[in-house]
């Protein structure tokens, strides 16, 4: 009888059954701290809502309200001969103590910080008695925030949306009985700042970011410079507050805007910046602010709220509709019917809610719709969701892994337009690394390292030899981007973009790359002073370092590099010369080593590593995001991947398990990417800066690293499409790594490299029927698990170690379907 119960309770519904806990965070309570509070964005306008009844707080950021300004020039005259003596230390003298002290007066300044821009409080006047019914909910297929309660005998109803198609954030208040509508909306920021009167109905909150912020993790007795003298640095902000009802009046003062006795009321938020590009100084070549606030505002308020919501949704299901993932849910899924809190308490505790994992999915999706828009400035370690002053890391674009995580699933969840800022990031990166590369290496194209800002600082940050060398030292910033410059080509096909922007900055890369190698004593080419990233070795003398030579991670980034580089000057049929030259070197550089453990090596030597459970798993690049390590192609080099991940062990900061998700996938182990998922949304509090240890995720979804960074967000679901879809080796290997509990199901719009655009049905873990449409034309070749037809072209199919191949040539514009 138990035995027939546990079979009945596994029975699954239908696809076309599953409802809305797909798409919803909900909660039964308002949020107490702000990583239960939700987020809504445009790209450029972000903000975090706690839902308080009586007291409603709503956290502001602009993505361009940077501390700082452009960067320095020639800030450490001193490094490339402290080059020329860590390499002397390294070679010589194997003292990697002594190569760690050179290689520290090699640094620079610290970068910017993002920086908050305050607060609007919404105070709504009731009598005593206290709220019921509350509800208060994110839809992540609208993008929009609904806050419910019943107070007084009145349901009260707040919606929220953040209009990229506007570029303001409205906020709609309604009440279910005429002229009950009482509050007044005030505004407040951390530093000083003006409040102006407008209008009865508008206020302007008005000021100016720090010209100088030291980043959270140094101690300074000053860490803010409130302003300079140079008047080159600290970006004005204006935000503008409107409010118009209907029904009642509205006054305003400096101390906000009032509004009594109104049965509905609309408040427009705008708010803009005098950032005007990396290079250009806020002040005196600054845009200005309040023109650009005022145009948003007042073009907004000629439109209704139903003209305001159509023209929101219409642009957000432009990008967040292309893909659709389903699962087959069990039945009397009892966990999906909880507040999103309490459902992630359940899950933890083993709850079976795949619709959990799908609304996790497409809130990853939604995240990166909201905080990087085409035009606008990247995501940063926070998104574009900050409110502390000294935000951890500064909130900045780390580019040892967290800034490119970030971008993982742009491509291949087709969000493509979302990767542009990005790219623009890393142009602007090439220009400001282009004086680095020649004054700390007297190298050739350009140079990154550990951190970056809005300013597009380049240097090693260390503020000029105090921080340390595993983070602040890695070199290998500028490869890594350009990995990103290669996709974006991969995926849309572009060959324009890819002459025009990709290959240059590609080059560029490639030329500091070469020039910054050099010869060990077997003539391999190697790098030197190196790192891998914030993790230290045990050397031959039982002393801990850092600073080493060739690291593993290094050497498979340039090797990624000079790989997509020759495929590039091939796709062009151009810069022969050059693809001799770096084809010749990529044949040079020290190689990849299993160690003995049958790990995968990470330093030049078979070392131990101080922390052997360490966060980062830098040496397994090559397996992901690079493609240097598969399994179909190197099983060694996977198999010694496999175990060195096994020795590093599954726990770990949130980007690091959403890392994990990836390498599992890549290693076709869906079971076990399935693991990390489970891990990744383990509900995490508030406290704790256990770095190594800890992750999960908050209330509201966020990954906790913990602190908060978004970086596990995409880098999730970057892997859970890795899981499903996987294109790097030059084939489409469709449900490349399922696990057991994904049973059924089915996707639709998932991207693939050659810009192939597919969507599957699966039963039983295996492919009932697949669609891929082809944007561009050109051959294609998928891998399957079983034999499959192809309809509408002619395929060959062969046999392999691995499943079956199909090869045939498309069409552009036409669909072709897979079938059993």
């Amino acid at each position: 009888m138990v035995r027939k119960l546990i079979i009945s309770a596994l029975i699954l519904i239908p696809l076309t059954a599953i409802c809305q806990n797909d798409s919803k965070l909900w909660y039964k309570k308002p949020a107490s701290t702000w990583t239960e509070a939700l987020p809504v964005g445009n790209g450029r306008l972000g903000a975090m809502v706690f839902g308080g009844v009586k007291e409603e707080l709503i956290q502001l950021n602009e993505a361009t309200l940077w501390t700082g300004g452009p960067v320095r020039k020639n800030v450490n005259p001193k490094a490339y001969a402290n080059l020329l003596l860590a390499r002397e230390a390294l070679f010589k003298d194997e003292d990697y103590t002594k190569a760690n002290e050179y290689t520290k007066n090699m640094q620079g300044y610290y970068s910017e910080s993002y920086f908050p821009l305050g607060d609007l409080i919404i105070s709504q006047h009731f009598r005593d008695s206290e709220p019921s019914a509350y509800y208060r909910d994110l839809n992540t297929k609208e993008a929009i925030l609904t806050t419910r309660f019943t107070i007084d005998g009145t349901e009260f109803t707040r919606q929220m949306i953040s209009s990229a198609a506007d570029q303001v954030i409205v906020i709609r208040l309604t009440a279910n009985k005429p002229g009950r509508l009482n509050l007044k909306l005030k505004t407040r920021n951390p530093l000083t700042y003006t409040n102006t009167v407008i209008s009865n109905s508008e206020i302007a909150m008005r000021g100016k970011s720090p010209s100088h912020l030291e980043p959270n993790y140094v101690r300074s007795d000053k860490p803010m410079v409130a302003d300079d003298t140079a008047g080159c640095k600290g970006v004005r902000y204006e935000l503008r507050v409107k409010a118009t009802s209907n029904g009642g009046t509205i006054s305003s003062d400096t101390s906000g805007v009032t509004i009594v006795n109104a049965s509905e009321a609309l408040i427009f938020l705008s708010a803009a910046t005098s950032f005007n590009g990396f290079d250009k100084c806020p002040d005196s070549e600054g845009k200005d602010e309040k023109k650009l606030a005022s145009q948003y505002l007042n073009a907004a308020i000629k439109k209704g709220w139903t003209s305001l919501f159509k023209s929101h949704t219409a642009d957000f299901h432009k990008y967040f509709n292309r893909v659709s993932f389903k699962l087959a849910v069990p039945a009397n899924n009892k966990n999906a019917s909880l507040p999103t809190d309490e459902r992630l308490i359940g899950y933890t505790e083993g709850a079976k809610d795949p619709e959990l994992e799908m609304l996790y999915y497409q809130y990853g999706r939604y995240l990166l719709i909201s905080s990087s828009r085409p035009g606008g400035v990247p995501a940063n370690l926070q998104g574009i969701w900050n409110k502390e002053v000294r935000p951890p890391w500064s909130s900045n674009y780390t580019t040892n892994i967290n800034a490119q995580m970030n971008y993982w699933p742009a491509e291949v969840t087709n969000l493509s337009e979302m990767h542009l800022p990005f790219i623009e990031f890393i142009k602007n990166t090439s220009v400001t690394g282009k004086a680095i590369a020649n004054d700390f290496y007297h190298a050739k194209g350009w140079a990154v390292h550990h951190n970056s800002d809005i300013w597009a600082l380049a240097n090693p940050v260390g503020d000029l030899g105090k921080g340390d060398p595993m983070w602040a030292n890695w070199t290998m910033g500028s490869p890594w981007l350009s990995q990103h410059l290669w996709w974006h080509y991969e995926f849309t096909q572009d060959k324009k973009y890819l002459k025009e922007t990709a290959y240059p900055l590609m080059k560029g890369a490639a030329q500091f790359c070469i020039d910054f190698l050099v010869e060990d004593k077997k003539g391999r080419l190697v790098t030197a002073p190196s790192v891998s990233p914030e993790n230290a070795f045990i050397d031959d003398k039982g002393k801990p370092g850092t600073v080493s030579v060739a690291t593993t991670m290094d050497m498979q980034i340039i090797w990624d590099l000079f790989t997509n580089l020759i495929e590039a000057s091939k796709v062009l049929n151009e810069d022969e010369a050059f693809r001799e030259l770096i084809t010749e070197k990529r044949s040079k550089l020290f190689p990849l080593q299993i160690g003995k453990k049958g790990n995968l090596q990470e330093w030049y030597k078979d070392w131990e590593d101080v922390d052997p459970k360490h966060r980062h798993v830098s040496h397994l690049f090559g397996l992901y995001p690079g493609r240097q390590i598969a399994p179909i192609t190197t099983p060694s080099f996977a198999e010694a991947s496999k175990k060195t991940l096994e020795l590093r062990g599954d726990d770990g900061t949130g980007w690091s398990l959403a890392w994990k998700i990836n390498f599992w996938a890549r290693l076709l182990d869906g079971n076990h990417a399935y693991k990390m998922i489970r891990t990744l949304l383990r509900p995490t509090g508030q406290k704790g800066t256990n770095y190594s240890k800890g992750g999960g995720s908050y209330a509201n979804l966020f990954d906790a690293h913990p602190p908060f960074q978004i970086d596990g967000n995409f880098g999730s679901i970057a892997g859970m499409t890795e899981m499903m879809l996987q294109s790097h080796l030059g084939e489409i290997h469709l449900l490349a790594a399922m696990p057991d509990e994904w049973t059924e199901g089915s996707v639709k719009g998932l991207k693939a490299r050659g810009n192939f655009t597919v969507e599957m049905n699966w039963k039983d873990k295996k492919l009932t029927k697949a669609i891929i449409f082809s944007n561009a034309g050109g051959d294609c070749k998928i891998r399957t698990a079983y034999p499959v037809k192809v309809s509408g072209a002619a395929s060959k199919s062969l046999k392999t170690d691995y499943g079956y191949i199909n090869t045939f040539t498309t069409v552009k514009g036409k669909k072709y379907t897979i079938s059993i």
